[in-house]
């Protein structure tokens, strides 16, 4: 059996690339996967230009290729409340193996996002319409409950003010809400979920047989705002935020007990100066700390079935296109 077949999954990464090349490329994040040990990683869309359905998807497809990372190379396509946007993605989805499904986002992202109810409404029942059984990967964050006037970029730990847990928390519930009333079928998957509120609530709509699973990454396992007291700490600005130290470390204990899906990175490069002045942009390379990630849960208590289930087993399962492939 060849090799590649143990290699841990990374289901959640940022490779740039296109117009934000100068930030990273295809190869860029790919390589750095591969030296921590992570055969594929699945791509989001939130790219410049972003990547919508059929056409871009086989372009991007062909950027992997010509970096000569294509066999280790996986994508979703953005799902915005456009019908039209929404049926193309879907027959990305169906025709191009390498597709893996799709990402909503209900925070503001680049004008891909669907922020209140009614967008998101158009979404599951588009969805539902067309017979779409594949991944909705969502970025859970309810945007009216943001206190942005919170946010001071000397005090980076204020980020979790202006972004506070209850944001996610109240996301994740109405998301799984919407998607049972529009008769949704195919499994929702929380991605960079960053409170145990969030968590709990899943684990009493699982118990309820809906289809959703969830990720958690290395940075909100690794920190908590007591790490980011000082200005040059506004480097670990994310989104959702680096959380207070108790749900950080809640967090980690339930990722190590198996509690959470996926171990993903949401590795998401970006130049120095964009990071630590304006526009104090979003985002970390987590693929760098993926290993102490895996040390920390270790550390406390996760075997390495669970380590493996979350860094492969549970990916495969939920992903089965990307089964089938591998396998073939």
């Amino acid at each position: 059996m060849a090799i590649e077949r143990y290699w841990r999954i990374d289901p959640h990464v940022h490779c740039r690339d296109w117009g934000e090349s100068y930030k990273a490329t295809i190869g860029d994040v790919v390589r750095k996967a591969l030296s921590k040990g992570i055969g594929f990683v699945f791509d989001m869309p939130n790219t410049e230009p972003p990547i919508l359905g059929y056409s871009e998807a086989l372009r991007r497809l062909k950027t992997a290729e010509d970096h000569g990372v294509q066999r280790h190379y996986f994508l979703y396509i953005a799902a915005t409340p456009s019908e039209s946007q929404l049926r193309d993605a879907v027959r990305a989805y169906n025709e191009i193996p390498r597709v893996v499904g799709l990402k909503l986002y209900t925070a503001p992202m680049k004008g891909l996002e669907a922020l209140d109810e009614d967008e998101q409404i158009i979404i599951y029942k588009t969805l539902e319409a067309l017979d779409y059984r594949g991944v909705l990967a969502i970025h859970c964050e309810k945007k009216d409950l943001f206190r942005e006037d919170a946010w001071d970029p000397m005090r980076p730990y204020t980020w979790n003010t202006a972004r506070p847990p209850e944001a996610e928390a109240s996301c994740v519930d109405k998301q799984i809400r919407l998607a049972r009333e529009a008769g949704f079928r195919g499994t929702l998957y929380f991605v960079h979920i960053s409170t145990p509120e969030a968590v709990e609530i899943i684990a009493r709509a699982r118990e309820k047989g809906y289809r959703i699973v969830c990720g958690v990454t290395p940075h909100h396992i690794l920190f908590d705002t007591d790490h980011m007291r000082t200005p040059e700490s506004v480097v670990l600005k994310v989104n959702p935020p680096i959380r207070d130290p108790g749900r950080s470390r809640r967090i980690a204990e339930m990722s190590s007990s198996g509690a959470i899906d996926f171990l993903e990175t949401d590795h998401a490069p970006h130049a120095s100066h964009e990071k630590v002045g304006h526009p104090y942009l979003s985002g970390i390379r987590s693929l760098e700390i993926y290993d102490k990630a895996i040390e920390r849960l270790a550390s406390m208590g996760a075997g390495e079935s669970t380590i493996y289930m979350i860094t492969r087993g549970n990916i495969l399962r939920v992903f089965r296109k990307v089964e089938d492939l591998l396998l073939s």
